[in-house]
């Protein structure tokens, strides 16, 4: 088989029709050069170039050859530009599915940031509940997903524990005298609750969460996404759970108020899980990469926290 390097060669000569410039552009020499052409002719069995003092010219034959590698290098050198976008990250596009938690506490503050470094690189978010968002992830859909326990995956799928947060049971102004003292589970279970549908971890972590305290998770009224606990319980329907981090506001403007329990409610964790068997892009790798240093950020800061130092 005949070296590709006598091709290329051969594609510098055909280009500047001189075996000097065309040694200088590969950072050889006039003899290799004129070497490796003798060669490149003898293994085809033809003239390709006629030499001559004022350069070189290439014969019908070589005219022929030269037009399909040209094209050959072409979209090499083509591959090239578009790889080395990829690798510096001035192009490309990342397909992230979400649950609808991780999205609003995990993607969008690092998304915010991330962008503004690579404003070139096309973020598609999916939304879905958690064992949606691992199907997504299963049939090649995204590139990675952002979920939240109680959860399964199998392999080839992998998962990093990025950081954990609580979920609270909230009430609205009507029922504002039981954020007064510490309640039950049991007492609590006595009031209209509120909750995201079937099939989702949440919902799940309930059940689970009220069968071991030997009780029957039975939701009054059910959202169809998180989002929507929070104003069905601001107008006074019943006991949502919601997560700590996004009913702050709520919690300071005396929207909502917390309940405290007596029995802890679980603590969930976000995850970042990938196909271990598929090779992601060098964006997508860049942007878990970003999550990852924000969970470790995130682990430094609560281990100072000034509670951990009382």
């Amino acid at each position: 088989m005949i070296s590709f390097d006598y091709y290329r060669i051969f594609y510098f000569v055909g280009t500047y029709k001189s075996f000097t410039r065309a040694a200088r552009m590969l950072g050889s020499n006039q003899p290799n050069v004129s070497r490796a052409m003798n060669n490149l002719e003898e293994n085809l069995g033809c003239k390709l170039m006629q030499r001559g003092k004022r350069g070189i010219t290439l014969t019908p034959n070589g005219q022929k050859l030269f037009e399909h590698v040209s094209i050959a290098f072409e979209q090499i050198d083509e591959a090239e530009k578009e790889l080395n976008k990829d690798v510096n990250l001035e192009c490309g596009q990342v397909t992230i599915a979400a649950s609808e938690n991780a999205l609003r506490i995990v993607l969008l503050p690092v998304l915010r940031d991330f962008k503004t470094k690579f404003p070139d690189i096309n973020i598609r978010i999916s939304n879905h509940a958690t064992p949606k968002a691992i199907v997504s992830l299963q049939n090649g859909i995204a590139d990675f997903a952002l979920i939240t326990t109680p959860l399964t995956i199998r392999a080839p799928l992998t998962m990093e524990p990025l950081f954990n947060f609580r979920e609270i049971p909230i009430v609205g102004p009507s029922l504002k005298h039981l954020s007064e003292k510490p309640m039950s589970l049991r007492e609590l279970s006595t009031y209209p609750l509120i909750s995201v549908g079937r099939d989702t971890g949440t919902r799940e972590l309930y059940v689970q969460y009220f069968l071991n305290h030997q009780l029957t998770f039975q939701p009054e009224f059910e959202a169809s996404s998180t989002d929507q606990i929070l104003p069905m319980v601001e107008n006074d329907l019943g006991i949502g759970f919601y997560p700590e981090a996004l009913a702050a506001d709520a919690l300071e403007r005396k929207l909502v108020y917390r309940i405290p329990l007596l029995e802890p409610i679980p603590e969930r964790t976000f995850c970042l899980a990938i196909d271990s068997s598929r090779n992601l892009s060098s964006a997508a790798i860049r942007l878990i990469e970003t999550f990852v240093r924000e969970s470790n950020r995130r682990e430094l800061l609560h281990s100072y926290s000034p509670e951990k130092e009382q």
